[in-house]
């Protein structure tokens, strides 16, 4: 039986020398036993991975991707995730905290969401390739004296590129509807907020509009309300939380800020279609 923790596991990339950036390139055949591989965990920093060769099934939130090579995979911090399976995998990785980011790409990078792996085609595939090349040989320069502007710029150049395939593959940005524009600038708050403030007024108001007018445009932009999308984020967080860690579900839903433990259990069981520990159970066979 899988061994659960008080919470999340997060991989700080302890030991890095790089001051807030790691980069790598490994080949599964050189890493430890799939035991450690597979243990679930999520990062301390945005996370890329350019799959040079091979296959990998990874699972990401909850679902399950089976990418082969050429592809792009980008992670966001808070995203739990674990290796199912591999086969003769190389892979090149960066992790990157917020203060070496460019700020306009850490913006950026805070809407895509979620951000699935993408598949790249071969001109595409030598462009990034040619990029990772780069940071990995800055990676390598340190006694130079500007060794850290250098592997920042590049590792920025490899971010930007990242960004600009999920940006091509969501459209054109100048072109949003007055509903997209409102509901975009709705999930950015709702992702700092969805643990604390629950009611659609409350998001009307930090945005300076009427209730209705939010839920029209949520409405037409999604297909679904503001309460179906702050339920949604809430329930996601409960699912990271009742996997990975061992914390009571009266503990759970008070962090996600339910003071009334029946109605938390309900809405899980509404929307997960199990109650709590029936998800829980399941997921630790």
């Amino acid at each position: 039986m899988r061994k659960r923790t008080t919470s999340i596991p997060v991989n700080h990339f302890d030991g890095e020398l790089n001051a807030g950036i790691f980069v790598e390139k490994i080949s599964f055949k050189d890493l430890p036993g799939f035991e450690e591989l597979e243990r679930p965990e999520r990062h301390d920093r945005h996370s890329f991975f350019l799959l040079e060769n091979g296959t990998i099934t990874l699972e990401i939130d909850f679902k399950k991707y089976k990418i082969r090579s050429p592809a792009v995979i980008y992670m966001h911090p808070n995203q739990v995730h674990r290796i199912l399976a591999f086969e003769n995998v190389m892979v090149s990785s960066l992790g990157i905290n917020n203060e070496n980011l460019n700020p306009a790409y850490l913006k950026l990078l805070e809407e895509i969401t979620p951000a699935k792996p993408l598949l790249l085609k071969k001109e595409t595939f030598s462009l990034i390739s040619g990029a990772v090349s780069l940071c990995l040989r800055f990676s390598k320069r340190n006694p130079d004296k500007l060794y850290h502007s250098l592997l920042k710029d590049s590792c920025n150049a490899w971010v930007a590129l990242v960004i600009s395939l999920y940006l091509e593959q969501s459209g054109p940005t100048d072109k949003l509807s007055r509903f997209e524009v409102v509901t975009k600038a709705f999930k950015e708050i709702l992702e700092h907020h969805y643990a604390t403030v629950k009611r659609p007024a409350a998001y009307a108001q930090k945005l300076n509009i009427s209730t209705p007018y939010l839920n029209e445009c949520v409405k037409n932009a999604t297909g679904y309300p503001v309460t179906y999308h702050i339920q949604q984020r809430t329930i996601l967080e409960a699912k990271r939380l009742l996997y990975h860690s061992d914390r009571s579900v009266k503990e759970i839903a008070f962090e996600l800020g339910y003071d009334n433990y029946p109605y938390f259990s309900r809405l899980f069981t509404n929307i997960s279609g199990m109650t709590p520990l029936a998800f829980r159970n399941k997921n630790l066979d």
